[in-house]
């Protein structure tokens, strides 16, 4: 079994092609794309968490019938687009708008929303979230996991911590193809021991912590 997340599908949602231009003619398009993307990589036996923003629009039956098509058991994160027809539909293995787990030794915390600070950051645990549409600067141990940061399929966990590397070592401070912001190469020691160096003999010195 793997576990994966996603968010932000936005299923039946006019607003989506014209706010974040997926690439797609119309709706019907859009939706068939994302449920398609979702099976090629998710099976019957596997967990997917869900950070939101599953559906706006589409009928009580329709919210139904496209979360029935989709692989896997399926959590709900409840997002600020997540109405009743979403809530209530059947298939949801749990409903919540907030939740903690660990997944391959690693404690996740895991809601709609991005966090300034979350429960066991200072001991390593990894804040996941949606609704930024890979718009948000990120900071150390948070991540996008919606579909305009991480691509139109669920992703793994390992998936979504490569996400920011840049390739060949190197790091642009741009989103890469899928959306995601890269996150800065911490200085080296040896780099850092220089910097200083040229500050003292500029007459600078290193500003407090």
């Amino acid at each position: 079994m793997t576990v994966f997340f996603t968010s932000d599908t936005h299923f039946g949602d006019p607003r989506i092609l014209r706010i974040d231009r997926r690439p797609f003619p119309d709706l019907p398009t859009h939706d068939a794309a994302l449920v398609e993307a979702w099976n090629a990589v998710v099976g019957p036996e596997d967990t997917v968490w869900h950070l939101g923003d599953f559906a706006l629009g589409p009928p009580p039956e329709r919210i139904a019938a496209l979360l029935a098509a989709l692989h896997g058991e399926k959590h709900l994160i409840i997002g600020n687009n997540d109405g009743p027809a979403t809530l209530a539909a059947p298939g949801w293995a749990s409903v919540a708008h907030y939740a903690e787990t660990e997944v391959e030794g690693r404690r996740l915390v895991l809601c709609h929303y991005a966090f300034r600070t979350w429960n066991g950051l200072g001991r390593g645990a990894i804040n996941l979230h949606g609704h930024s549409h890979g718009r948000l600067k990120p900071i150390p141990r948070q991540y996008d996991v919606g579909i305009d940061a991480q691509g139109l399929h669920p992703v793994t966990l390992d998936q979504i911590l490569v996400s920011r590397r840049g390739r060949g070592g190197k790091v642009s401070g741009r989103a890469d193809a899928a959306g995601a912001q890269e996150e800065p190469i911490e200085t080296a020691p040896a780099e850092r021991s220089a910097k200083k160096r040229r500050r003292s003999g500029q007459g600078l010195s290193e500003p407090s912590a």
